[in-house]
């Protein structure tokens, strides 16, 4: 079933779920400080800017019996601005990093903007260590905006008309009880099932609900694994591995893109900039691949090495904005 998702290009908005279908919106699909980086001067950002391209903080919104938000960043007003978002039913944190929930305060207009009588606080989930760092930058909202619900990995959430089950996985040493969530439904065409990995470096354990998920939403903070990994991201080389262990059956979206590369003759230096450990080679050519810097060339060299690695799984860069019909 390659590429069975369908990108909806209309209006923001326009396009309206029945029954049993899921859609992602994509609000962000960039690494903590977005793209293009202010002040940096790099081959990638300098290409974003000719091109007009850029890359807010990672968020989705899946939709499907309800609007359920994953993760809120600093970018949430324009984010829900662009793609007409005036509601949600549910808040999923991942993990305790500022581009991943300091935006929760840009969430306050859908309060402010609600007959009394009509609201009731959004349900927010995260784990306890992660609510040990929420909690006490925005305790304010707890209660008015904001309704705490704790998460263990492999419980599966309640109060959701959708069945989400969180999952552990390592990131960081600042982000303790950083997971992932697993969306699943009942369909006219069987069970369906949405793998969101967020940011990590790896996954303990070997969980069944991880494998062969219809659809596999994956971090991807660079395209080479660098020589040092300090932040704790995923790569796209290493990710390969973890497309190739679950198997997803339709597709996978690569989100979280970072401008942490380095390209051949690129002047700019930077904290920022980290050398590949060992750069991927082509199995036909043997030369490394070329390193990308826009979304074009992002999508161009995944397609080539999915297509070299013999991958049949379809891959997509996503980018801002995007939006994804998933069945």
């Amino acid at each position: 079933m390659q590429g069975s998702f369908i990108e909806k290009r209309g209006k923001p908005g326009s396009f309206r779920l029945t029954g049993d279908r899921m859609e992602a919106i994509f609000l962000g699909t960039g690494s903590a400080w977005g793209l293009p980086e202010h002040g940096c001067r790099c081959q990638i950002c300098e290409k974003m800017r000719l091109l007009g391209e850029e890359r807010l903080r990672t968020s989705i919104l899946v939709r499907g019996k309800e609007s359920i938000l994953v993760d809120c960043g600093p970018d949430m007003r324009i984010q829900l601005i662009r793609n007409r978002v005036d509601h949600i039913d549910a808040l999923l944190i991942t993990h305790g990093h500022s581009d991943h929930y300091i935006g929760l305060d840009e969430l306050e207009a859908l309060r402010r903007n609600r007959r009394q009588e009509r609201w009731s606080p959004v349900p927010a989930f995260a784990t306890e260590k992660t609510w040990e760092i929420v909690g006490r930058r925005f305790d304010y909202l707890l209660g008015k905006l904001l309704e705490k619900r704790s998460v263990r990995a492999g419980r599966p959430l309640d109060s959701l008309r959708t069945r989400v089950t969180p999952f552990r996985t390592v990131h960081s040493d600042s982000a303790g009880g950083s997971v992932g969530y697993v969306f699943e439904e009942e369909t006219g065409n069987g069970p369906k099932r949405l793998v969101y990995t967020s940011d990590f470096v790896d996954v303990p354990g070997e969980d069944s609900i991880l494998e062969n998920p219809d659809i596999l939403i994956l971090s991807c903070n660079s395209f080479n694994e660098p020589a040092s990994n300090q932040p704790g991201h995923m790569s796209f080389q290493r990710a390969i591995e973890y497309i190739r262990k679950w198997s997803p059956k339709s597709a996978v979206f690569l989100v979280h893109i970072s401008d942490v590369d380095v390209l051949p003759g690129d002047e700019w230096g930077g904290f920022k900039k980290v050398r590949p450990l060992d750069p991927m080679k082509s199995p036909v050519t043997g030369l490394p691949y070329k390193v990308p810097t826009c979304h074009r060339e992002w999508q161009e060299r995944v397609d080539r090495v999915i297509a070299d690695l013999d991958i049949s799984c379809k891959v997509t860069v996503a980018h801002d904005g995007l939006r994804a019909l998933l069945w």
